[in-house]
């Protein structure tokens, strides 16, 4: 009889590798329970031969049974592999379609936060008066350089004109402001008061402002300069502001991102022409008459002036843009190039035919169908949101810079997003849709016109083998797909994923 000692010390043993077995995967756990207690068995009689219980003999059994536990889990890692979903396996349709739509998510949510983005769109909302032109000296080194004095301007005035029936003059100045927050420095347009009704842009907040009479000029503050400055306040209209060592009225917001002239500008000050007499020279925009327009043959056009004394000025005019693109069109016309431009720089066919007869059912076609689709849709977003993030995430005041980055990151985009859609579609399995693997080279670029050379992939659910030529010929000119009946199964028995019927 063994001693009491030793009838613990095999229970407790017993124990820990009844616990090992419950950590294996359930349909082996009373295979493996029976195989541990037969080992435990050969283990204590190589151990303890005489049945004389010993603390070292006892350590190496235990340190069997904590082996056991090793086992098991080793056993269960196996076993999570084999169950695992087929949509987590590399290459799963639904993979696919999850990074698109994080993608999709991710560039939306950054635009919603991105001031640019939406002073962009703001600003296609506005159309500035056509027929509009800036006028400067054509001895100018620098088209966006004030040339014209207001002198100059008042003229012109006094001359008959054919080819103008509007002016607006404005000249930009460096000015202290005085607010609550300290003492800014701003640049300060002194400009004519119908510049705003020349350029037809709408000012916000003038309604409310327009109640409060005073005989001190207005000021139209800037958009950006609103939300620095007075964080979007809508009270502030009416209100007194200290500019330089003159007094204004606030009469309302220019519209966001509507700015098309020369000069960064935080606030423009509508002055009486008396007042921009004594300014420094600044830009003229004309309004053109229906003879003026007739004389417009292109974006500029050669302007000659006679003042009083029958000297002639040598002026240029340049076209103001009558429209402000906004980002939709952008996007749209890159779509459509990038649409167009697609074929030449991969197949647009799928191309695919069969050495045999298997083909899929309706239903898997439709689902491939509607796959293409999914990735055709989620890309359509993406190209909108993505180039629109990265043109306007920082913004240079009064520049076309963001237009351009928009329009050639969305035709990029849009181009090669299609070129990876189409090539990845025509990589997947017809019938599982998850991307051939294991490329394997057959043949010999030698015998191309004896028999076939080319690379071979192969579905690892053990569907199809996709057979890609090498050097296309007349008789295998494109890829071919290769369905595969039941004599293939064994080969796929242990594959982790589910072989689905035609």
């Amino acid at each position: 009889m063994m001693p009491r000692l030793g009838f613990a010390f095999h229970a407790f043993h017993l124990g820990l590798l009844r616990a090992a077995s419950l950590l294996a995967p359930r349909p082996e756990r009373a295979e493996w329970w029976r195989e541990w207690r037969s080992e435990l068995w050969h283990v204590r009689r190589q151990c303890a031969p005489a049945r004389i219980v010993s603390l070292q003999a006892e350590r190496e059994v235990t340190a069997f049974c904590l082996g056991a536990f090793r086992d098991a889990l080793c056993l269960r890692r196996q076993a999570v592999k084999r169950e695992a979903p087929a949509a987590a396996s590399p290459g799963a349709p639904a993979q696919c379609l999850l990074w698109m739509a994080l993608l999709l998510a991710a560039s939306f949510a950054l635009s919603l936060l991105i001031p640019g983005v939406r002073t962009a769109g703001e600003a296609s909302r506005y159309q500035v008066n056509p027929n509009l032109i800036l006028i400067q000296h054509a001895l100018s080194d620098q088209q966006s350089r004030a040339s014209v004095s207001f002198a100059e301007l008042n003229k012109w005035r006094l001359s008959p004109q054919r080819s103008f029936d509007q002016f607006a003059f404005y000249s930009i100045v460096r000015e202290k402001i005085v607010t609550e927050a300290g003492d800014p420095q701003w640049a300060v347009a002194h400009a004519s008061t119908n510049l705003f009704s020349v350029l037809g842009l709408p000012l916000r907040l003038a309604e409310s402002s327009a109640r409060n009479d005073s005989n001190l000029p207005a000021a139209i503050l800037g958009c950006t300069t609103f939300e620095r400055e007075f964080e979007g306040n809508p009270r502030i209209a009416g209100t007194v502001l200290r500019i330089g060592r003159q007094f204004a009225r606030i009469a309302g917001v220019a519209p966001c991102g509507a700015w098309r002239l020369p000069g960064k500008i935080d606030a423009w000050l509508l002055e009486p022409d008396s007042e921009l007499a004594k300014g420094a020279a600044g830009y003229v925009v004309g309004h053109l008459t229906g003879f003026g327009q007739s004389e417009m043959f292109g974006p500029s056009v050669p302007i000659t002036a006679y003042e009083s004394s029958d000297v002639p000025s040598d002026l240029f005019g340049i076209a103001i843009e009558s429209h402000v693109r906004g980002p939709m069109d952008l996007y749209l016309f890159a779509l459509l190039l990038a649409f167009l431009c697609l074929p030449a720089v991969t197949s647009v066919s799928m191309s695919e035919y069969s050495f045999n007869s298997h083909k899929p059912s309706w239903p898997r076609r439709l689902g491939r169908a509607s796959f293409l689709c999914a990735k055709i849709a989620l890309l359509v977003p993406i190209v909108y949101y993505v180039p629109l993030d990265v043109a306007w995430w920082r913004v240079p005041p009064n520049s076309f810079a963001p237009q351009y980055i928009q329009l050639i990151a969305s035709f990029l985009i849009c181009l090669f997003g299609m070129r990876w859609i189409l090539l990845d579609q025509r990589q997947r399995c017809p019938v599982c849709l998850r991307r051939v693997t294991h490329p394997a080279q057959v043949g010999h670029a030698s015998r191309t016109f004896l028999s076939w050379n080319g690379t071979e992939l192969i579905c690892m659910g053990g569907h199809t083998l996709l057979h890609v030529p090498g050097l296309p010929t007349s008789w295998f000119g494109t890829q071919r797909w290769l369905y595969l009946d039941a004599s293939w199964d064994f080969l796929f028995a242990g594959s982790s994923v589910q072989k689905a019927p035609l």
